[in-house]
């Protein structure tokens, strides 16, 4: 097994992405030219008639704010909330050699006591020698279950109530212009494990014994293995993406039990455009696989859609609807700008997953579809306002977002 493991470590970024060599050269090209583009802070400047005292060039400017204040439904089950998005984007180094750092910081509260304090980041160091990757969270987080697997039907649920504290650092080092290895060190911690139906016994709706009972603790290492020639992560251009993580949680790190993952996700981003321009139209194609090594992962632990990284995967689907022991997401979408200055733009996207647990995996797919609404903030860090409505069987909704889904 741990050959496999290794193996794939090594060849997955290679067999998803190879290339010519020509093509692994630094960017040259990454400063982007906003001339004629417009966004929201374009507007708040002349609607409130502010000049700046100095005209600035796009490649002095190295930190871009971006802010989303909304009221909105919580995933899971925990009701309305006040939500609000700020994203940060970060040049460390010179524009021409690094890539745009982020930071997103997105807490929100419902007034009954249930909140969260996320915050991910991800710095790229100048010339793009390292990468410092880190997801910290405190949560109150309620959301509803149904399971292993897809034996369930939507209304045969049950809220789980839990407060949950993660932390992920890791760093990795450029082995070749877009390839990266390191390491890093995952912490879950989730306490108060229960249904919040006293008449259901998690453990037994789940048929699943591990961290099913009141507390989980996992303390992990990773060995990561990275390939990205985006230079974008909030708005990616035309590029590729793979990522590789592998997890291990031994007893002496403190968890209660000695379990392992792997997480691969490739994406692709295409160009629609004849010629070179500003105007999005693009191809956007992503996929993950995600299992679990071993049979005791913590219930919390296993592969769950809307529990990818960054939460981003299966818009239309409620977070945590299929989980399971191994899940496969594939999913596609089409943007394009509406206007010329590419202040408005739209997206349609369809995904689809399936996931073991009650039955053999590609039995069942999950699909979903929709659409979305794109608003330009920050034409500098290219962070758009991205207001999407997808469905799928039994349920549909709106998110919004600062920010690609991926």
């Amino acid at each position: 097994m741990l050959k496999i493991i290794f193996t794939a470590l090594l060849l997955f970024p290679f067999i998803l992405f190879a290339q010519d060599a020509s093509n692994l050269i630094p960017k040259k090209d990454v400063v982007k030219d906003t001339s004629g583009q417009k966004d929201l802070v374009d507007i708040a400047k002349s609607l409130f008639k502010i000049k700046p005292t100095r005209t600035r060039r796009l490649e002095d400017k190295r930190v871009y704010f971006s802010f989303l204040p909304v009221s909105g439904s919580v995933p899971g089950g925990s009701g309305h909330a006040l939500v609000t998005s700020t994203t940060a984007g970060i040049y460390l180094g010179p524009r021409r050699t690094t890539n745009i750092s982020s930071a997103t910081f997105a807490p929100y509260f419902n007034f009954k006591g249930r909140f969260g304090l996320p915050l991910r980041t991800s710095i790229w160091m100048p010339n793009n020698s390292w990468i410092m990757q880190g997801d910290t969270r405190l949560l109150v987080y309620p959301q509803y279950t149904w399971g292993l697997g897809t034996s369930h039907d939507y209304d045969d649920r049950t809220l789980v109530d839990y407060r949950y504290l993660r932390f992920y650092q890791s760093a990795l080092k450029r082995i070749t212009p877009y390839l990266y290895a390191g390491g890093g060190y995952n912490l879950d911690y989730y306490a108060n494990v229960k249904s919040s139906d006293t008449a259901v016994n998690l453990k037994t709706f789940t048929n699943y014994p591990y961290g099913t009972d009141g507390r989980s603790f996992s303390s992990g290492l990773t060995i990561n293995l990275l390939y990205d020639t985006r230079n974008n992560s909030i708005n990616p251009l035309p590029g590729a993406y793979a990522n590789v993580v592998y997890r291990f949680n031994p007893r002496f790190l403190g968890s209660n039990s000695n379990w392992q993952s792997l997480y691969l996700d490739a994406r692709k981003y295409v160009s629609l455009n004849a010629i070179k321009t500003n105007r999005q139209n693009s191809l956007a194609f992503w996929t993950y696989y995600w299992t679990s090594l071993r049979s005791n992962t913590p219930y919390l632990n296993l592969p769950s859609i809307g529990w990818d990284p960054g939460n981003r995967s299966g818009r239309g689907i409620d977070q945590n609807r299929y989980r399971g022991t191994r899940l496969l997401y594939l999913e596609s979408e089409y943007r394009r700008d509406i206007t010329d200055d590419g202040l408005f733009g739209f997206v349609v996207f369809a995904n689809i997953n399936t996931v073991s647990g009650s039955g053999s995996m590609f039995t069942t797919w999950n699909p979903a579809v929709g659409t979305g609404l794109r608003i330009k903030f920050n034409k500098g860090s290219n962070t758009n306002i991205c207001i999407d409505y997808g469905m799928s069987k039994g349920y549909s909704a709106i998110k919004l977002n600062l920010g690609e889904a991926f």
